[in-house]
């Protein structure tokens, strides 16, 4: 989605995943470009596959929009504005991420995230070069697992690795203020009847009366496997790609998608433009080589993402055949389908250009820019301007 249409000023990048019915797991994205002395910024998002209640979900992807705009607009740098937005998805019911979050086929609620920045955010530029992203996974305490990967990724001293998981990720992150909550409080009613319908198990008796007052009615995704996700560009240049998720319903326990591999479900890089055209013409026009950068968050059935190394196979199709991002996801997502996966990504470039494509009837989207205009969509055929 380039050119006039997809790289105008703004924020885009959110991501849910598609069809539930035929995916296992969902997926984000955010961008700029320098305009005078000022970038332009985008956000770019993913909430899963495959709606029925199509309002409710168009409006809970526009709130995430704004959430993450607003950090934008203000300056604001891309790890906070992908925070923010994928924290609403959090929080909402509908999405399989955190509190709406799917169970296990031991009825426990099992999360997974993961936050990758092209640089490190300008508001720290003590973050080394070298720190590129953070994955964890098998978290049952974390209130919002976005905070919480977004504050271990910004205390390397004490996390120094790039893949955490459970009970050591949650401890790091209450001592650094994050909340833990009860596993009760992921609880929900339709996730626990989509649990048991699964397992041809009876629907009733709940087990957890006194936190299914204020569920909703059936969400979208009546089997949902997805995930969600924000990419964004700041007017640094920097982008970051941030991604949450339940995982599958009655995934095996300790399962581990693709949500926290690097690389396979997200990704986020920076390199400067080589070959002896950009050579000439940097010492021609006396200027450093152009950066170039992306960033990539996936939705879908995790276990093709992981074989298939989908996000990262998306940023080498750019940086070494020198393809469009919107050639190369759209390359990346069809391999997926060859291969027997169900997905989608969305991805964000340097210049503001936003991808989004999907192998599946539909994927909870959403792109927001400059003008602060929130623009989603859900199916395969709707295009996101």
């Amino acid at each position: 989605m380039c050119g006039k249409s997809g790289c105008a000023k703004g924020l885009s990048g959110l991501h849910p995943f598609c069809n539930p019915m035929a995916s296992k797991e969902t997926l984000p994205l955010l961008g700029n470009l320098r305009k005078k002395t000022r970038n332009r910024y985008v956000l770019v998002i993913h909430g899963g596959l495959y709606p029925e209640q199509q309002a409710k979900y168009r409006t809970a992807l526009a709130e995430a929009l704004r959430s993450g705009y607003e950090v934008l607009s203000d300056g604001g740098n891309a790890m906070d504005a992908v925070v923010a937005a994928v924290a609403v998805m959090e929080d909402n019911p509908l999405f399989n991420a955190a509190k709406g979050a799917v169970f296990n086929v031991d009825g426990k609620i099992e999360l997974e995230t993961s936050l990758m920045l092209s640089k490190p955010p300008s508001s720290n530029p003590e973050i080394p070069l070298t720190r590129r992203g953070l994955g964890i996974t098998l978290l049952t305490r974390a209130k919002n697992p976005s905070h919480l990967v977004r504050s271990l990724y910004l205390s390397p001293s004490l996390a120094p690795h790039t893949f955490l998981s459970g009970n050591t990720a949650e401890a790091l992150g209450e001592s650094l203020g994050e909340t833990l909550v009860d596993p009760s409080y992921f609880f929900t009613e339709h996730r626990w009847k989509e649990h048991r319908r699964g397992l041809g198990l009876p629907e009733d008796p709940l087990p957890c009366l006194d936190c299914c007052a204020e569920a909703p009615s059936l969400p979208l995704d009546q089997l949902p496997t997805g995930t969600v996700g924000a990419v964004a560009l700041d007017v640094e240049g920097c982008i970051a790609a941030l991604t949450s998720t339940g995982g599958r319903t009655n995934k095996l326990v300790g399962r581990i998608g693709d949500t926290p591999l690097m690389g396979a479900g997200f990704w986020a890089e920076e390199w400067k433009q080589t070959g002896w055209l950009s050579k000439v013409w940097s010492k021609l026009t006396n200027r450093h080589r152009a950066v170039k950068s992306i960033g990539i968050s996936g939705t879908g059935d995790g276990d093709y993402f992981i074989r298939q190394a989908t996000a990262v196979t998306i940023a080498r199709r750019v940086r070494y055949l020198h393809e469009t991002l919107d050639k190369a996801a759209k390359h990346a997502v069809k391999d997926l389908q060859d291969a027997g996966g169900i997905g989608g990504v969305i991805g964000l470039d340097g210049t503001g250009c936003v991808t989004m494509p999907l192998n599946c009837p539909g994927m909870y989207r959403g792109v927001i820019r400059e003008d602060g205009i929130p623009k989603t969509a859900i199916f395969d055929d709707e295009e996101v301007a």
